[in-house]
């Protein structure tokens, strides 16, 4: 099989892209990257090469009333004109929510897309973009197949335990209880370590997606055992503006005492919390990095507390650890936040190289350390390119 797929990550505001070249039974290859942000106040599109070159630029001055429907006509548009005559063969979607009954990749139908809107409850500020997207494709391309790959399929083996809430047995019957996410980027990772250490990736080892969305993944022999993220993405950790894990009696305390709507608390947790919330400065940990207010500092000090208290349960949950990862934006950048991060994993036998970590070494323990730890780099488009190419390759034959 060979041609191009290009690969969608929708958001509220933004829509990140990839194009790749599929030949054979090779893994794909990227061509091109882009995003398309600002949509609903200033767009503006951007698209490199492989090697950093920017291929296309656009802003759209007065396109503020333009729908993800708009830009994805142009996209599909652009797409024809880059793939070097190469025929656009598939588009693979990032869903956030499979629930219950989508536990691998699926070509998308009217009956699938039917059942996936159902979802929309469990993720009701991710799930409808995707969603968007997937029809904006379907209005603008009614015969280019379409597959959905979900953030949840990768924690879908968790054993019953780590995955049930103690709530009454009616309401898991409903679908409440803990899915997790990030499943694509883990899924890429857990790949990819068992390339660079197979002994390691056969062990028990804590990732940490550490970006705007953070998330910890408990993986025994490259399987999924727990996470930190549960029922939604604003389980966990503290993230770049939702707050984590919180006492549920909050939500009651604001509700009564501040008179706060479901729809205002919902807002509150997920964008005004977190780094964001706790330093009053910004939710990007470079800019906390760089600032001198001690809120700044508390901020990051909280961050990398709860990253560590949070590994201290997942290592109960496998039994002990063999391996630390760090990926995703802050994971694979800030040299600072790993160091924390390490040090308050001493007492696991975690021992950091320094200068390994300043220079951004695939491996940044020491050889005495009793974990590994390592820095791998998600590719989340490269997995749902993959994925794509499966379930596109299997509708051909």
């Amino acid at each position: 099989m060979a041609g191009a797929l290009l690969t969608l990550n929708a958001g509220s505001s933004s829509i990140k892209f990839a194009i790749f070249q599929v030949e054979g039974s090779g893994d794909p290859q990227a061509v091109a990257r882009g995003k398309i942000e600002g949509i609903g106040t200033a767009p503006h599109l951007i698209a490199r090469a492989a090697n950093g070159a920017v291929l296309t630029e656009k802003r759209w001055e007065d396109g503020a009333d333009l729908s993800h429907e708009a830009f994805l006509g142009d996209l599909l548009d652009w797409v024809d004109t880059h793939v070097d005559g190469d025929r656009l063969i598939g588009v693979g979607n990032r869903v956030v929510h499979g629930g219950r009954d989508f536990f691998a990749p699926v070509a998308i139908d009217d009956t699938v897309l039917d059942r996936l809107d159902a979802l929309c409850p469990l993720a009701p500020l991710h799930q409808p973009h995707s969603l968007h997207a997937i029809r904006a494709v379907r209005a603008a391309r009614p015969s280019l197949r379409q597959v959905a790959c979900f953030d949840t399929a990768f924690h879908h083996e968790q054993p019953a335990v780590a995955t049930r809430f103690a709530l009454p047995r009616a309401l898991e019957e409903e679908g409440v209880r803990r899915y997790g996410f990030h499943g694509l980027s883990y899924e890429y990772v857990a790949g990819r370590l068992a390339e660079l250490d197979p002994p390691l990736a056969a062990g028990r080892v804590i990732a940490a997606h550490l970006g705007n969305g953070a998330s910890l993944c408990a993986m025994h022999g490259g399987r999924s055992i727990d996470t930190t993220m549960g029922f939604t993405a604003l389980d966990g950790l503290m993230m770049g503006t939702r707050c984590g894990t919180i006492d549920p009696g909050v939500i009651f305390y604001l509700m009564r005492q501040h008179g706060l709507s479901a729809d205002a608390v919902e807002h509150l947790l997920y964008d005004r919390s977190g780094l964001l919330g706790v330093s009053g400065v910004s939710s990007d940990m470079r800019a906390l990095l760089d600032s001198d207010d001690p809120r700044s500092a508390e901020a990051i000090d909280l961050f990398t507390y709860r990253i560590a208290r949070e590994s201290g349960a997942l290592v109960a949950s496998l039994g002990g650890v063999d391996g630390v990862v760090f990926t995703a934006g802050i994971g694979e950048n800030a040299t600072e936040v790993r160091a924390r991060v390490c040090a308050r994993l001493g007492w696991l036998g975690v021992v950091l190289d320094e200068q390994a970590n300043e220079r951004g070494e695939p491996v940044i323990s020491t050889p005495e350390s009793r974990v590994t730890v390592r820095v791998i780099p998600t590719d989340e488009e490269a997995m749902i390119a993959i994925h794509a190419r499966d379930v596109v390759g299997s509708a051909a034959r």
